[in-house]
């Protein structure tokens, strides 16, 4: 069962995605607006950035909920399956 459900986390994370949205849109209007280049890479930065904190929210989440706090092995050991695919296809 996905913790996702839970109505706190989902909030923060949803958030998280609008604001990146929000970021992406602005470069859209950057570019269409022929802005400076220099403009358009800062705004590059700040999405990265934000992935990355997204990203990171989401492993730590993934860690706590699905390896840390189960007590089951089995589930346990897929949990950290799960998890080190997705570090795998993340990290390439």
């Amino acid at each position: 069962m996905s913790h996702l459900n839970q109505p706190e986390e989902k909030a923060a994370l949803l958030a998280r995605v609008r604001r990146l949205k929000g970021q992406i849109e602005a470069i859209e209007r950057a570019v269409e607006a022929e802005r400076d280049c220099g403009k358009i890479l800062h705004l590059l930065a700040s999405v990265r950035g934000a992935v990355s904190g997204l990203t990171a929210e989401l492993f730590e989440s993934h860690l706590t909920h699905h390896i840390r706090e189960i007590d089951d092995p089995e589930a346990r050991r897929l949990g950290a399956e799960e998890l080190s695919r997705a570090l795998r296809v993340y990290l390439k």
